[in-house]
């Protein structure tokens, strides 16, 4: 049976939201409109307009309010940032950037940092030589200090979970929190399957705000396993490499 792809983050989104177990893990995400901009900007001071159908972090925008209120709007894209006196001046240029395309707005969540660069964190999930699910590698992704996504093809890196959290936890605390993320992924890969059963493996990126609490910003089905390469402990990717070429993602070397 060949590997099943997923690429709409909504629709995704979506099959997450029917279990209630997931939802609180879920940042509020409405397809972009002038209306839902608006209402979700005035309620959250930040989100991210990101497209339906996206890789690596492309065309990913942090858009803000600025305090206080009277001082406009900006968004960041790339390294570019730009202020607008009004909404109407925002809105504008976002829809010019959109060009067309199915976008999403997502309630932005402020990320733990380390040395003042925010990061996530991406946990991969295999379908192991039993067939059954499996979290095999969990890493963190710092941004790059002038961006704002963490994607390693857009300018982050790839870090230790247990060096990013070593400055917000105790070694017991991240074992016990890796764990708690691992568990969250394998519920999202168990879900996710009963829509698609053709699934193999999951690149799962987690959000982690000021108070601990994990957020799933993005479900991939295809996820990058070369980024588990650059972990000091190499039997992490060996396994998870082993399990992509036994379902044929890759060829055997």
């Amino acid at each position: 049976m060949s590997i099943q792809y997923v690429y709409s983050k909504w629709e995704k989104t979506n099959v997450l939201l029917h279990s209630a177990a997931l939802r609180e893990y879920i940042p509020v995400t409405k397809l972009f409109s002038q209306e839902h901009l608006l209402l979700m900007l005035t309620e959250y001071g930040m989100v991210y307009v990101k497209p339906v159908n996206g890789t690596f972090g492309k065309g990913v925008m942090r858009v803000e309010r600025l305090k206080p209120a009277n001082k406009g709007f900006k968004y960041q894209l790339n390294t570019t940032i730009r202020t607008f006196p009004t909404f109407e001046l925002l809105y504008q240029s976002l829809v010019k950037k959109i060009n067309g395309r199915r976008y999403l707005v997502q309630k932005g969540i402020d990320l733990l940092r380390h040395k003042k660069r925010r990061f996530d964190i991406r946990v991969m999930v295999q379908r192991n030589d039993h067939n059954n699910w499996e979290a095999t590698g969990i890493i963190g992704r710092l941004a790059h200090p002038a961006k704002v996504v963490t994607n390693y093809h857009n300018g982050g890196t790839p870090m230790s979970f247990e060096r990013l959290m070593s400055t917000h936890q105790s070694p017991t605390q991240k074992m016990i929190y890796a764990m708690r993320l691992k568990q969250i992924s394998l519920d999202i890969a168990k879900e996710l399957e009963k829509h698609y059963p053709g699934l193999k493996e999951l690149g799962i990126d987690i959000a982690i705000d000021q108070q601990f609490r994990p957020w799933i910003l993005e479900v991939n089905t295809k996820p990058d396993a070369f980024i588990f390469r650059k972990l000091e402990d190499k039997t992490i990717f060996r396994k998870i490499y082993k399990y992509a070429v036994s379902y044929g993602r890759y060829k055997k070397k």
